[in-house]
């Protein structure tokens, strides 16, 4: 005779995914199936809005009826001993999986979407973790593996990722529970029950069709500036089909609608003569049909370069009408429902004379008392309400400056900058094409405003008055490689502080 046990349930889910109504609902569909139920949760730290583990389990009442006694239920889940764990986003999964809770004796029920940690967003690179990483663990340890966009599925039905979570539960099988039980247990709570059914019975069917198989992340990749490009445009999206090589249109695509966006179709055409001039260094270090590694390395962070961010680009990207409207969906504001929206701003005074005239700026910028006065002016931070009249007419009016971006000092400053480093480029891929390619992608380096652009253009900066020690070494594009990976290490710079001095021993 088979010992009756209890059937382990560990849920992990972020803060605002309904993990604690998930686990309530398990404990009274399992109550309405006949089983004696306990639910409870450690909460975790506040990484991604607070990570917690909800824990259930689900007993028999008929074989406590039969001992003649209550079951003793644990309080929190055991690695090695949890039949089913439900993550409601793709690194929970991986968590479990860390902690010992996915073993093959369970099932993984898991949403494949991704809500980024902290320290994936403040990296100074990119700083996201690999997700096929987890996937494949998630194969190697689990029994059965269902990954699926659950998130996808709450969305469309306008419910929370836990309806869709509960529905992939009753799908997958894993609890011997009637799915009539499941609806049940939705309705008897009479809060948003048909937005919840819906998202249930997406969830159900996802998870049947993707019970033993691997759904693919989906990362849309945009292959044209749109589907009809306005009339100004289409000439650029003509040049690119037309004049450059197969294995570069998408990331020149991009690039395209990137530098067009940020300022107008004549500073897009700027960027196709400078990647076609990229194009035919290409061809002379290396001819036709290499795969194009340094074009392509040029039309990205090129692309970058020129976008680089301002005080007019920051208020033109706040001011959209598409930022509101996805406002609204984050938040889940309901028709007719008022959103106030407030924006820091911390002007500085270096942001202020990058929209001057150079004959303005340089003379305020090197004088301190000059600067002193403009900075009193400036004041310190500052919230800009921008769901109201007054905050969204200042910031308009600053984005309306875009048409006098090219006689701002900031501009005359980026494109003597991006001038030399395509020079760069252009002088060493002649006698070392990795080494080139590699200048290319120093680009990365630069990015932000404020202090976080001043930090990288100085590692840039550093790294490029070196070059001279890099190329001595034995492997150069290698060696510039270990310094860009030793600017990413950290904000104070220490890390590459250190690389120099070893680069400057070896030379």
């Amino acid at each position: 005779m088979t010992q009756a046990r209890a059937i382990k349930i560990a849920v992990t889910a972020l803060g605002g995914q309904g993990g604690g109504v998930l686990a309530n609902w398990i404990v009274a569909v399992g109550e309405r199936a006949g089983y004696i139920a306990q639910t409870t949760s450690v909460p975790g730290v506040a990484q991604r809005t607070g990570a917690t583990v909800y824990y259930a389990e689900l007993f028999p009442e008929s074989a406590a009826r039969e001992k003649g006694k209550a079951p003793v239920l644990a309080l929190m889940p055991m690695p090695g001993d949890v039949d089913v764990v439900v993550a409601a986003e793709l690194m929970e999964a991986g968590r479990a999986i860390a902690r010992g809770f996915v073993t093959s004796q369970t099932t993984l029920i898991a949403a494949s979407h991704r809500e980024y940690a902290v320290v994936e967003k403040i990296g100074m690179s990119d700083g996201r973790r690999d997700s096929s990483s987890v996937i494949e663990a998630a194969k190697k340890s689990a029994g059965r593996f269902i990954l699926a966009d659950m998130q996808g599925a709450a969305a469309s039905s306008g419910a929370m990722i836990s309806a869709a979570m509960f529905g992939a539960l009753a799908g997958s099988g894993a609890l011997p529970i009637e799915r009539k039980h499941f609806e049940e247990t939705i309705r008897k709570t009479g809060r948003a029950v048909e937005s919840n059914l819906a998202a249930f019975e997406k969830g159900f069917e996802v998870a049947r069709a993707a019970a033993a198989t691997e759904p693919a992340i989906e990362r849309r990749r945009k292959t044209d500036i749109a589907p009809q490009p306005a009339p100004a445009v289409r000439p650029l999206v003509d040049r690119v089909q037309n004049e450059f090589p197969a294995e570069c249109r998408s990331i020149l695509l991009e690039g395209l609608k990137k530098v067009v966006d940020y300022q107008d179709p004549r500073y897009g055409a700027l960027y196709l003569d400078r990647v076609a001039d990229a194009l035919a260094t290409d061809k002379a270090a290396n001819g036709e049909g290499h795969g194009w590694k340094l074009t392509s390395a040029i039309a990205k962070h090129l692309a970058l370069w020129m976008a680089y961010e301002d005080a007019i680009r920051v208020a033109d990207l706040k001011t959209r009408g598409t930022r509101f409207e996805r406002i609204r969906k984050d938040v889940r504001a309901a028709d007719g429902q008022i959103i106030h929206l407030a924006e820091f701003f911390h002007p500085r005074v270096e942001e202020f004379c990058d929209l001057l005239p150079s004959g303005i700026a340089k003379p305020i910028l090197s004088s301190s008392g000059a600067s002193k006065f403009v900075g009193g002016f400036l004041g310190g931070g500052r919230r800009i309400p921008t769901t109201k009249l007054r905050g969204f007419l200042m910031l308009s009016f600053l984005s309306s400056l875009r048409v006098m971006r090219r006689a701002s000092y900031r501009f005359k400053l980026e494109e003597g900058r991006i001038r030399a480093w395509l020079e760069t480029v252009k002088r060493e891929a002649a006698g070392n094409y990795d080494l080139a390619c590699e200048i290319a992608m120093l680009q990365r380096l630069i990015k932000g405003y404020g202090d976080t652009h001043e930090r990288g253009l100085g590692n840039f900066t550093r790294i490029m008055a070196a070059l001279d020690e890099v190329k001595a070494q034995g492997d150069p594009a290698g060696s510039l490689a270990a310094l860009k990976k030793a600017a990413l290490a950290d904000e104070e710079g220490v890390a590459l502080g250190a690389a120099l001095r070893r680069l400057k021993q070896a030379a």
